[in-house]
């Protein structure tokens, strides 16, 4: 079994790694930049290291300095949360090379499935539905004849790349060649990498995702689905589990095709398999091969600790479940809080001046932020997640519209008004909404 985990990450799922370390009686070491000395994981960590200056190329994102935590301290294992370098292939060779853990898939995989031409094709060969597209990279000389055996619009996706970045929609042929162009240009400056492919753009569709897990010798298990398609710039804002656009049947079926692909591949760990839903179709988009942000929706539906079940396969224990074990309860809802102007999403660091988190039946709160606690302006800007459950949709919004009132962040803009707006609206009550109806919304109430 692990002894010592070193977390590689910061703020809330730093915190939230740790806390599932404890709770295995596993030994923990937190790494931190100068400007995160006072954050809360580094408070209650076994150990702590400072490993660089406030940028993330300097200290979150520096292996070597990593490495040498591990060697300081003696930490057997490095959980790498989400983000940084949870899905870098070198850095997981490197731990391997150097006799310690990744508490995480194989570099295989992680390089498999992090390309997405690759994964793509991967999903195809595993049985997994696809969007229509281009088989492979897709060059400016051979854009306009792909698009249109895909047939218009199409969107451009950068093969390397997440977030949004690197992707563009061309509605007719005029709008190609400029769609592809700047597409490319975005590509190489996020990541290096100006490679981009092909995929039929579908109108309204929901962004659907399986939760999964291996015990990379064969056998794997899915939790469930959750819905994403609240989205602002393709980063999503509020998750539920279940979707509301589902049936048991539906939600099976396509919880079954990802859990059997994954035994194919002998898939180590957590991760998830995404997929936009439109007209009752799932075509796949990606594979994301590491804990996400929402997974504590998961964990609220299905009681399973998927930290938990990291770390046991990691370590070579198994799954602490089979698949008709998993029983599915009630309905779950994240609203991610970052520190970010409502409504222009400009980010907002500074001094929190107070801090009351909202508490009862079925109010989970991650976060790593305190009263006084200085939010530093080099990082990503979420600085909690409120989760609340349900035994239904409708207990689980009622719920929600109640802790939104009273969860207390002073000091700061937060995205807190918007969740309170979204509880009021009545096409979310109805869970009437897709990937594009957010930042609708934002357009038609914007001031």
């Amino acid at each position: 079994m692990i002894s010592k985990v070193l977390i590689a990450n910061r703020g809330e799922i730093a915190l939230r790694v740790l806390r599932a370390c404890k709770e295995l009686g596993i030994a923990t070491v937190a790494v931190h930049s100068t400007a995160d000395a006072d954050a809360m994981h580094v408070r209650l960590a076994d150990e702590s290291v400072c490993i660089g200056p406030p940028p993330s190329r300097d200290s979150y994102l520096n292996i070597h300095q990593i490495v040498a935590a591990c060697e300081i301290t003696g930490a057997d294992a490095v959980h790498p949360g989400y983000g940084f370098l949870s899905e870098n292939a070198k850095f997981a060779e490197i731990l391997d090379a150097h006799g310690i853990t990744f508490i995480g898939p194989t570099a295989e995989h992680i390089r498999l499935m992090g390309d997405k031409i690759t994964a793509k094709q991967t999903a195809q060969e595993l049985g997994i539905p696809v969007v229509p597209g281009s088989e492979g990279e897709v060059k400016p000389e051979n854009a306009l004849e792909i698009a249109r055996k895909i047939g218009f619009p199409v969107l451009i996706k950068a093969t390397a790349g997440g977030g949004g970045r690197g992707m563009k929609v061309a509605r007719t042929e005029e709008d190609l060649e400029v769609a592809v162009a700047t597409a490319r240009t975005e590509a190489a400056a996020a990541f290096g990498n100006d490679a981009v492919y092909m995929e039929k753009f579908l109108g309204h569709p929901r962004h659907i995702e399986v939760q999964i897990v291996g015990d990379g010798a064969g056998n794997a298990i899915h939790l469930g689905e959750r819905d994403c398609s609240l989205q602002r710039r393709h980063q999503k804002v509020w998750e539920e589990a279940n979707s509301p656009a589902l049936n048991v049947e539906q939600r099976m079926k396509i919880g079954q095709i990802c859990a059997d692909a994954m035994k194919k591949m002998k898939y180590r760990g957590a991760g998830t398999i995404e997929f936009l839903y439109e007209d009752g179709e799932f075509y796949f988009i990606e594979m994301n091969t590491r804990l996400q942000v929402e997974h504590p929706i998961t964990e609220a539906i299905t009681g399973i600790d998927l930290v938990h079940e990291q770390i046991r396969v990691a370590s070579g224990a198994g799954l602490s479940v089979t698949q008709d074990q998993i029983e599915f309860s009630g309905h779950a809802i994240e609203c991610r809080i970052n520190a970010e102007d409502p409504r222009t999403f400009v980010p907002s660091p500074g001094t929190i001046t107070h801090f009351h988190a909202p508490g009862g039946l079925g109010v989970r709160v991650d976060s790593g932020a305190y009263q006084g606690y200085r939010i530093p302006p080099y990082y990503d800007s979420l600085i909690g997640k409120l989760i609340v459950h349900g035994r239904t949709r409708v207990e689980c919004m009622m719920r929600l519209r109640r802790v939104l009132d009273e969860f207390v962040i002073d000091g700061i803009k937060t995205t807190l008004p918007l969740f309170q707006e979204l509880i009021a609206n009545q096409d979310i009550a109805n869970g009437d909404y897709d990937i594009h109806w957010l930042e609708n919304y934002l357009a038609k109430t914007s001031v």
